[in-house]
Parts: structure tokens; C-alpha cells; sequence
């Protein structure tokens, strides 16, 4: 399978909304490019006593809109590169869902499940201190990502609290509820895309009711979509994690693979029916992939529909609730095939959008309950919908150059308005 530059594929869909938009070279270089790369070596110390070194990245991308924000992955195959084409895609996520922040990401190349606690802390501790002198709550605000979560927020926010002096909870969201977490924030970015998706079909006169879907990922952001499709009306024909797929023409039930998620349970325990079939491995993801469905929505990871499968995919619609599943190279397929993609800078922001809201909560010492930013997420997940569905229509353009087209457009305009 070829190997795909994550950062390449930003630039050739972002050069392709500067042309819509006719900005000229220096335009381009200050939005498209990051502002700030670092790169950090973390000693840490192990349960034997010996000390291992890992790599550390935080990249910020722009901040012409407000503080940097983006999440932190904990991933053996994580570099400088991937990171960067994250943080661009979060400039893009946070000026789509008009909240004001740029972008930025961190990583750290580590294989967690060969941690134990007691030395994942000491790392995310050491991390936290490396990166203290360019992070804060009105600086770079990182979150959660692959293989980190609330625990692991809870940690880095103690340790930036420690040198600052001070409890500092708005240095980081995504934390647990005790220390100023959000309500409603765990299931944001799956929920997310379900608003997404029922209000991008509604504006194609379609009725999510009823419709097929496939899920490629039972992560935290895979399950809880599949549980609100499911409420939706939807039939869960297909799911899929790192141990393979399960396929039911019937359903598969979505409070089920919200709990098994929860539970960190594989699906090759799905206790499936007559009807169903388990599927191991890489085998399992391709082949959901390219099952029959309506709505295809791929939760796992970058480059899933590549150029070696995007003709095959048999959805109407896609859905992206990962970050960069599908390359450029594929996107121009599904587009001539007339496959409708709603692009991961649009459909999952429901996440960064509530990290605004506990960022916000956190600033202000005022706490919303979960029926308040459920609300407020529909409400920003609804308006950002429509609003690159109407640049679409305004530009005659794919809904991914859409939304670069509308977060391009206000980057640039805030970065003028700056005099940089």
C-alpha cells in the first residue's frame, strides 16, 4: 500500500481553496504553514529502574484567531509530520466551527499498552514539563487524542498547576468532571457527527431514518456515533476495531458497542446472531469499507480509503469521524462517483467545539449542565453545517472545499486584520 504524507494532503486541498478564494503566495504561506515546531527527548524512569528515552512533539499551527488547541496522541508510528498536518486540520476544525482558537497537536511516539500506569504518568509528567514554556490557557490548550484520555489530561494538568503555582484547570480540556471537566464532553465529538450527518442529508432532502451504516473504529468517538445513529432510526449494519469487523444485515445493537467500547472490550466478543459474521483483522476494515451500506462513517485512524479501495466504497455518504481518513487521491474518486463526503474538519468538531465550552466554564468559574451544552452543540454543530453547505452552493464545490474554503477565508481575514 502506498504511503501518504498526512501534511502533503492538507496542502493539496488547502492550495486548492486558495485558488477558489485567489490568494496569492504570501497569503497562502501564512496560513498554511505552522508557526511554532517543537520537538522534545522525555527520560523517563521504568518500574525496573532503568530509564528510556521517548520523543515528544507539540506543533502550533496558526494563531490569527485565538489560542492554539488540539490534542495530545500517544502512538508508536506518531512524528513531526503527522502532528503538523493535524494541527493544520485543527486551524481548519476551529475557524469551520467559528470558535476562536487556531490549531495546534502534540505527540508522543509510544506504544501505551507497553506502559504501566505508574510509568505512562511519569511520561505524560515529563511531557507536561517540556512543553510548559509554550502551552497555557491563553496560549496552547492541549486536549486528548488517540490513546490519551481524562486520566492522562488529569496528570498533565497537575504538573503545568505545579509550575505554574497555581490550580490552572483551563491549560488543558477534556479532563475528569472533579477538576473541572465538562459535562457532556466524552460523547461530544461522536454525537457530533451524527448532528452532522442528519443535517447535511436534511439539506439533500434525505431522512436519516432508516439508513444503513457501517462504522470502521469502536473507539470512544466510533461507539458513542453508532449508539446516536442507532437512536437516530439508523440499522448498525457493520462495526470494526483492531480485532476485526462485525457484520448484520439486521442491526447490531449501538448501546452494545458503546458498552463493550466503555468496557474495552474487542469485537471479536460480539455475541452475534444467525445473520451475522465476524471478520479478523486488516481483513474486517477493508471489507466494511466496501460494504453495502448507506452511510459509511470511518472512526480509526488516517488514510483508510486510499486510492486502492475509494472505487469500491458502495456508501452514498461519508461521514469522516476520524481525523484525515481519506487521502486526496481518493477524495477526487469518490467525488467523481458522486460519493458525498461530509470532511472530518466539519463532521467531528463536536469535540473541540465542547472543549471551548469547559475551556470557557473553566475561565469563568460558571458550569452548564450536560442538557445546556448538548444544546449548544447542536446549535453549533447545525449552523456550521448550513454554513458549508451554502458555500458549497455559492462556489459549486465538494463540501470538503467547502469548509476549507470558509476556514481559509476566515484565517486569512483575521491575519490581515492583525498585520501579520
Amino acid at each position: 500500500m502506498k504511503v501518504y504524507d498526512p501534511f502533503e494532503n492538507f496542502l493539496t486541498t488547502f492550495n486548492k481553496a486558495a485558488d477558489y478564494l485567489g490568494l496569492g503566495k504570501d497569503e497562502r504561506d501564512r496560513v498554511a504553514y505552522p508557526e511554532r515546531q517543537v520537538e522534545v527527548s522525555l527520560r523517563v524512569r521504568m518500574d525496573d529502574g532503568s530509564v528510556k528515552t521517548f520523543e515528544g512533539y507539540r506543533v502550533q499551527h496558526n494563531s490569527a484567531r485565538g489560542p492554539y488547541k488540539g490534542g495530545i496522541r500517544y502512538h508508536e508510528k506518531a512524528d513531526i509530520n503527522e502532528v503538523r498536518a493535524l494541527s493544520a486540520w485543527m486551524s481548519i476544525k476551529c475557524a469551520v466551527a467559528d470558535i476562536p482558537y487556531g490549531g495546534g497537536k502534540g505527540g508522543i511516539k509510544v506504544d501505551p499498552s507497553k506502559l504501566s500506569e505508574g510509568e505512562l504518568e511519569r511520561l505524560t509528567r515529563a511531557y507536561a514539563d517540556a512543553i510548559y514554556p509554550v502551552v497555557g490557557p491563553y496560549t496552547d490548550i492541549p486536549a486528548p487524542d488517540v490513546n490519551t484520555n481524562g486520566k492522562i489530561m488529569g496528570w498533565f494538568c497537575d504538573e503545568y498547576s505545579k509550575l505554574n503555582h497555581s490550580f490552572t484547570p483551563a491549560v488543558v480540556t477534556g479532563k475528569p468532571i472533579s477538576i473541572g471537566g465538562s459535562l457532556g464532553r466524552e460523547e461530544a465529538t461522536g454525537l457530533g457527527v451524527v448532528i452532522a450527518a442528519k443535517t447535511m442529508l436534511s439539506n439533500f432532502g434525505v431522512e436519516i431514518k432508516g439508513k444503513k451504516v457501517a462504522v470502521q473504529g469502536n473507539g470512544n468517538v466510533g461507539s458513542v456515533a453508532s449508539k446516536y445513529f442507532a437512536k437516530e432510526g439508523c440499522v448498525i449494519v457493520a462495526a470494526s476495531d483492531i480485532s476485526g469487523a462485525v457484520f448484520d444485515e439486521s442491526g447490531l445493537d449501538g448501546e452494545l458497542l458503546r458498552k463493550m467500547a466503555v468496557e474495552r472490550k474487542l469485537l471479536s466478543e460480539y455475541p452475534l446472531g444467525k445473520g451475522g459474521k465476524f471478520v479478523p483483522g486488516k481483513d474486517g476494515n477493508q471489507a466494511l469499507i466496501t460494504c453495502d451500506t448507506d452511510i459509511l462513517v470511518p472512526a480509526a485512524l488516517e488514510n483508510q480509503i486510499d486510492a486502492e479501495n475509494a472505487g469500491d466504497v458502495k456508501a452514498k455518504y461519508v461521514i469522516e469521524a476520524a481525523n484525515g481518513p481519506t487521502t486526496a487521491e481518493a477524495d477526487e474518486i469518490l467525488e467523481k462517483r458522486g460519493v458525498i463526503v461530509v470532511p472530518d474538519i466539519l463532521a467531528n468538531c463536536g469535540g473541540v467545539v465542547v472543549s471551548y465550552f469547559e475551556w470557557s466554564q473553566n475561565l469563568n468559574r460558571y458550569y452548564f449542565s450536560e442538557e445546556e451544552i448538548n444544546e449548544r452543540l447542536a446549535h453549533k454543530m447545525k449552523a456550521a453545517v448550513n454554513n458549508v453547505y451554502g458555500i458549497c452552493k455559492k462556489y459549486d464545490c465538494s463540501l470538503r472545499m467547502g469548509a476549507y474554503i470558509t476556514a481559509v477565508s476566515k484565517i486569512n481575514e483575521a491575519a490581515k486584520m492583525l498585520g501579520r
